[in-house]
C-alpha cells in the first residue's frame, strides 16, 4: 500500500510539473482573464502515444509565438479536449505498456482532457496487415477459451490499474483496426466465420464494462471512406452476437483524393449510424504535415462531423510527430516543433 501511495504521489508530482511548462502568457494571466476550455461534448482529440518516447529522445514543442511549451498543454490550448493512448501487452522497451500509459493519462487528467484507451492485444502494432498474438499468449493460439481469458485478464489488468490510480476512461477500443479480426489466426474473420472474432471481442467488451461500466466500447477498422469494409464486418459481427457501442474508423486522405475521400467518409458516418443504430467515432485521421490541403481537409472533417449528431468526435493520429520521427510524415507539427494550420480546425 505504501509503495502504491508513493507511486500515486510521484505521478501527481510529474503531472504538476508538466502543467508548469505552460507558456508565460498563460502563467501571467489574471484570474479574470485566464482562458477556459470546453472539455465536454464533441471530442476533439489527439493520439499522443509516442509523446513520452519523443520527450525522452529530446523532442521539444513550441507554440505559435515560438515559446517552448509542454506538448499536451499546447494541444489543449489549441482545442484538443480528448487524448487517445494505445496499449501493448508486453512491449520490448516499455513504451505503450501500462505504466507508460498511466503516466500520460495522468497528464491528460490534470489538464481536464478526456481519455480513450486503444487496446492492440499485441506486443507491438496491430493493424489491417497484422494482428500478432502476444508472445505470452502463444500457447493459447489454438484454444479459443484460453485466449478469451487472456483478453479479459489483460483488459481488466490495464483498466483496473488506471482506475485505481484515479483515471477516468470514457472510450475503450477493443482492438485496433481489426479490419479482418484480431489475434490471428484464431480470431481471423471470414465470410463463413465471424464467431471466434466476436467471442474474443466480447471477452474484451465484458471485461472493460466490468471496470468502467459507463465507458463506450469501440470496434475500429480502417478506410472510413469505403463503406463495404464496414458493412461486411459489422453485418458479420452482428450475426455472430458481437457487442459494441461505437463504430470506429480511420481516415488518411492524400492530396489527389482528399475531397472525394472526405465526402465518402462523412456520408458513411450517417449510413452506418442508421444501419446499426450506433454512434460513430473517427478514431484516427492524418495527412502529410506539409500538404497544402491538410488544413482544409481537417476543417471540412471537423465541421462535417460536428454537424452530424451521429458522430462523437475526431482524433488526429500522433499530431506531435515532426522532424522525421519514426519516418512518420502525417503529424501536424512543422520541422521547428510548432503546430501547423491543420490543428486550427479544433479551435
Amino acid at each position: 500500500m505504501k509503495n502504491q501511495f508513493r507511486k500515486i504521489m510521484l505521478l501527481a508530482a510529474l503531472a504538476i510539473f508538466s502543467l508548469s511548462a505552460c507558456s508565460d502568457d498563460e502563467n501571467n494571466t489574471t484570474p479574470q482573464s485566464k482562458p477556459t476550455y470546453d472539455m465536454t461534448g464533441f471530442a476533439k482529440g489527439a493520439d499522443v502515444s509516442w509523446l513520452s518516447e519523443m520527450e525522452k529522445a529530446g523532442s521539444k514543442f513550441y507554440n505559435a509565438s515560438g515559446a517552448e511549451q509542454d506538448c499536451m498543454t499546447l494541444l489543449r490550448d489549441l482545442g484538443v479536449n480528448s487524448i487517445r493512448l494505445r496499449v501493448w501487452v508486453d512491449p520490448q522497451d516499455g513504451w505503450s505498456g501500462k505504466q507508460d500509459v498511466l503516466a500520460k493519462a495522468w497528464r491528460a487528467k490534470n489538464l481536464g482532457q478526456r481519455i480513450m484507451i486503444d487496446f492492440h492485444y499485441s506486443d507491438s502494432w496491430a493493424d489491417p496487415g497484422k494482428q500478432n498474438i502476444p508472445a505470452a499468449w502463444t500457447n493459447f493460439k489454438d484454444d479459443l477459451q484460453k485466449m478469451e481469458a487472456a483478453v479479459a485478464d489483460h483488459t481488466t489488468d490495464v483498466l483496473s490499474y488506471l482506475k485505481e490510480n484515479g483515471i477516468d476512461v470514457e472510450w475503450i477500443q477493443i482492438g485496433n483496426e481489426t479490419t479482418t479480426g484480431m489475434l490471428w489466426p484464431l480470431g481471423l474473420a471470414s465470410d463463413n466465420n465471424f464467431g471466434n472474432y466476436a467471442a474474443l471481442n466480447n471477452a474484451g467488451y465484458d471485461a472493460a464494462k466490468a471496470v468502467y461500466p459507463e465507458a463506450q466500447c469501440i470496434i475500429h477498422i480502417d478506410q472510413g471512406n469505403v463503406l463495404g469494409r464496414f458493412t461486411w464486418m459489422f453485418d458479420g459481427l452482428k450475426a455472430a452476437g458481437a457487442k459494441w457501442d461505437v463504430i470506429g474508423m480511420s481516415l488518411y486522405p492524400e492530396d489527389d483524393n482528399w475531397q472525394t475521400v472526405t465526402d465518402d467518409c462523412l456520408a458513411n458516418i450517417s449510413t452506418l449510424a442508421a444501419r446499426y443504430g450506433k454512434k460513430v467515432m473517427v478514431c484516427e485521421i492524418g495527412m502529410a504535415w506539409d500538404s497544402e490541403n491538410a488544413a482544409a481537409m481537417m476543417q471540412k472533417m471537423v465541421e462535417g462531423c460536428k454537424a452530424n449528431a451521429s458522430c462523437l468526435g475526431i482524433f488526429y493520429w500522433e499530431p506531435e510527430c515532426y522532424g522525421g520521427w519514426k519516418e512518420y510524415n502525417k503529424g501536424a507539427f512543422d520541422t521547428n516543433g510548432k503546430p501547423t494550420a491543420a490543428l486550427e480546425a479544433f479551435k
